[in-house]
């Protein structure tokens, strides 16, 4: 039993939120839980529970369509992730992006650094922030430290368009948003994007729209 203006136990709040077998309900923009900083996962959860919260996340990127989710997305404050890019884009697209296929993983506990001095800057989206892109400039490569979902210890450089992934991602967990890091001028709805910038690189938005690259 709760007092009135507190929340569940956690483990509680889960079994409701997975209580349906539809896709998860992804936070949008302006929640306070996208800006709050994920608590280290630390075994909160049961084995079962994490296993079928993971099942459920996993579910709701591929559905929703994208390509990583963390958990504050779907409303549950704790540093986990899944990740997966099929990369099912056009060759030339694949080569300017470095964008190879990214099996699904999960990441635990995630934190990256940059490696070398290049960066990166293409358009991005993200499920909470739904109809918008924008340019952002991130490492090419990262040093990825994390833990997968049986607590093996992951140590290992990520580059190109998984590294994006990555930076992503483990943002979210530290309650940053890609618009934070995007350079304004770029911010395109969806269907202009399509329609004027669906190039594999943004140079001629960035000359057009009069926003620098670098």
């Amino acid at each position: 039993m709760t007092t009135p203006g507190t929340l569940p136990p956690l483990p509680e709040r889960v079994e409701r939120l997975l209580a349906t077998e539809d896709p998860l309900p992804i936070v949008a923009a302006g929640d306070p839980v996208l800006r709050t900083p994920a608590a280290p996962y630390e075994g909160q959860l049961p084995e079962a529970l994490l296993a079928r919260l993971l099942a459920a996340m996993r579910r709701t990127m591929r559905e929703a369509p994208g390509v990583g989710l963390a958990a504050p997305q779907i409303g549950v404050p704790l540093r986990l992730a899944v990740l997966e890019d099929p990369a099912t884009v056009p060759e030339e697209v694949r080569r300017v992006r470095e964008r190879a296929p990214l099996p699904y993983r999960v990441l635990v506990n995630p934190v990256y650094e940059g490696v070398g001095e290049r960066r990166a800057a293409f358009y991005e989206g993200c499920l909470s922030v739904p109809g918008w892109q924008a340019v952002v400039a991130r490492h090419a490569v990262v040093r990825l430290r994390a833990e997968d979902e049986h607590g093996r210890a992951l140590d290992e450089e990520v580059r190109g368009w998984s590294a994006r992934i990555v930076q992503h991602e483990t943002d979210h967990l530290d309650g940053t948003l890609y618009v934070d890091r995007a350079l304004p001028r770029s911010l395109t709805s969806n269907e202009n994007l399509l329609r004027y910038w669906n190039d594999p690189a943004p140079e001629r938005a960035a000359a057009e729209l009069g926003f620098a690259l670098n």
